[in-house]
């Protein structure tokens, strides 16, 4: 195993320790905002499943001129809890309305806003940690939505640190430029497709066994590492891109999880959905050209490293890999 790709698995490793393994596992709520009448409008409001007895982190804060009709209707559904509430807009003061997300700031995930008009305009948006408010606007033109999804997905994956190891490992595995270029291309094209299914609502994997199968998957990668190490081969080492479109299937679902098509118009989805996986590509593509850089970079100025360093990097994968699937494993049989 090359120094230079020691030196990556190094700095990669700060990265694990700064953020939380379960990147993937923060599912975005969901605002619709849905116009029944001239100054009626139905509040519909939906965070993911509670972890614990306390509540969501995340809140929803309405205008203070908007008035609620009817009381708030709560309930508590397979995939999450649910607030619906009727409340009363002066005319024509919806837009320059401003909705806040108390909470929002300290966690890692995103409210997607639907707003749907008398006249069948609809407008959507993606709201951010970094600004926890949105402020109401008309409908908006394809490319500022196209803008927003491919921002979305490019930050998603950046986030995944599970998802951008196992990216890691087939670097590690695969050491030709052309057999590297088609192992991307089959993750790429793997996961697109599950993504879509997923997002599309024509597939799903519940989310605790997905998450440790996706450790499982960083775990398989370690020893074949290793394999290459010790010039030995495996069917992973000859045909890496099989493995890669295999396992590509599975992330794919995990993708899905930063992704809310529900409520969205029929004709708004193939853009969203293409705007996501656009961005989550570009997000991937930055890894893998910034992680060969680096490599690059070491080579050419020649860092000594002892010779029993080289065994970490594909030791470091497996046991990453490991980790995050006895602690998956672990929360899922315990119902957390």
């Amino acid at each position: 195993m090359s120094r230079a790709w020691l030196a990556i698995m190094l700095l990669f490793g700060l990265v694990l320790l700064s953020r939380p393994a379960e990147a993937h596992e923060s599912r975005p709520c969901l605002l619709n905002i849905s116009q029944t009448d001239e100054t009626q409008f139905r509040v519909s409001w939906k965070t993911p499943p509670r972890t614990g007895p306390e509540a969501y982190p995340v809140g929803l804060e309405l205008p203070a001129d908007w008035v609620e009709s009817t009381p708030v209707q709560r309930r508590s559904l397979s995939d999450g809890e649910l607030e619906i509430r009727s409340v009363a807009i002066e005319l024509g003061t919806l837009d320059g309305s401003v909705v806040s997300f108390p909470g929002l700031e300290s966690i890692i995930t995103e409210v997607f806003v639907r707003v749907t008009r008398l006249d069948g305009s609809t407008y959507s948006s993606v709201v951010r940690s970094t600004d926890p408010r949105l402020v109401l606007r008309g409908e908006r033109s394809a490319w500022a939505s196209m803008r927003e999804y491919i921002a979305l997905g490019f930050q998603h994956i950046l986030l995944g640190v599970d998802h951008l190891l196992f990216v890691l490992g087939l670097l590690l595995i695969v050491g030709r430029r052309p057999i590297l270029l088609k192992t991307i291309t089959a993750f790429t094209l793997a996961h697109s497709i599950t993504l879509a299914l997923a997002s599309l609502g024509m597939a799903s994997v519940p989310v605790a066994p997905l998450n440790a199968a996706i450790a499982l998957s960083i775990l398989f990668l370690g020893p074949e590492i290793v394999r290459v190490w010790r010039s030995e081969t495996s069917l992973t080492i000859r045909y890496p891109w099989v493995v890669a479109f295999a396992f590509g299937l599975l992330h794919g679902f995990g993708f899905a999880s930063g992704l809310s098509l529900t409520g969205m118009p029929r004709l708004e989805i193939p853009l969203a959905l293409l705007s996501f996986n656009i961005g989550v590509e570009l997000g991937q593509l930055s890894f893998v050209v910034l992680a060969l850089a680096l490599a690059r970079a070491f080579r050419v100025l020649e860092f000594h490293w002892p010779r029993w360093t080289w065994r970490l990097p594909g030791y470091s994968v497996g046991i990453a890999g490991a980790y995050w699937f006895i602690q998956r494993t672990y929360m899922m049989m315990v119902g957390r």
